[in-house]
C-alpha cells in the first residue's frame, strides 16, 4: 500500500485486511482502545481481517477516505490508526485516532491527526470536520482542543451509552 501522508516521524497509508490483521487485532484488544472507544468483539486475526474489509473497506469505497495505518518512519512499526469516518447521521466526516497504549504520550496522535486534517483540506477538499469523544477521555479531549476543534454539543450512538461530546472545526 502506498504511503498517503508523511510527517517528520510518521507515515500513514490505507489499512489492508491481510497485511494489517494482526496489528489491528492487537489494537482492537488494547486495554486503552477498549476503555476509550469500546470492545469491538474481534478476537482473532480472521475477525480482524473481516473487520477491516467490511468496515474500513466500505469507507474507502463509498467516500474515498477512511482510517489509515500509522507507522513509524524509522522502522515501519505499526502504532495505531488515524483518519476519517463518514457516519450516516453526521453531516461531515468524523476525525478519529487510536494508538496502542505503549505509544501514548509521545505526540504521535497529534502528529497523525494534523496530517489527516491537512489531507482532508488539501487533497480531499473538505471544509469542515467533526469529532466525537467520551467526555471522560481527558487526553483525547485535550488533543481535539489543541487541534482547534471546539465542543458544540452532544452525540448519542446508542441508548445504553452515555452521550459523547461532539466537536467541530472549519478547515
Amino acid at each position: 500500500m502506498a504511503v498517503l501522508m508523511e510527517t517528520e516521524r510518521l507515515q500513514l497509508r490505507e489499512l489492508d485486511p491481510q497485511r494489517d490483521a494482526e496489528a489491528m487485532l492487537g489494537l482492537l484488544n488494547d486495554p486503552g482502545f477498549i476503555a476509550g472507544i469500546g470492545d469491538r468483539g474481534v478476537r482473532d486475526a480472521g475477525q480482524a481481517s473481516d473487520y477491516l474489509r467490511a468496515w474500513h473497506g466500505a469507507q474507502y469505497a463509498l467516500h474515498g477516505f477512511g482510517h489509515y495505518a500509522i507507522e513509524r518512519r524509522a522502522d515501519g512499526g505499526f502504532i495505531g490508526t488515524a483518519g476519517l469516518i463518514q457516519r450516516a447521521d453526521l453531516s461531515m466526516p468524523d476525525i478519529g485516532y487510536a494508538l496502542l497504549s505503549s505509544q501514548h504520550g509521545q505526540g504521535y496522535a497529534e502528529e497523525a491527526a494534523r496530517a489527516v486534517m491537512a489531507h482532508a483540506r488539501d487533497v480531499l477538499g473538505l471544509r469542515a470536520l467533526c469529532a466525537i469523544v467520551s467526555p471522560g477521555n481527558a487526553a483525547s479531549v485535550r488533543l481535539l482542543e489543541k487541534l482547534g476543534l471546539r465542543r458544540v454539543g452532544e452525540y448519542v450512538i446508542a441508548a445504553e451509552r452515555e452521550p459523547l461530546a461532539y466537536y467541530e472545526i472549519t478547515l
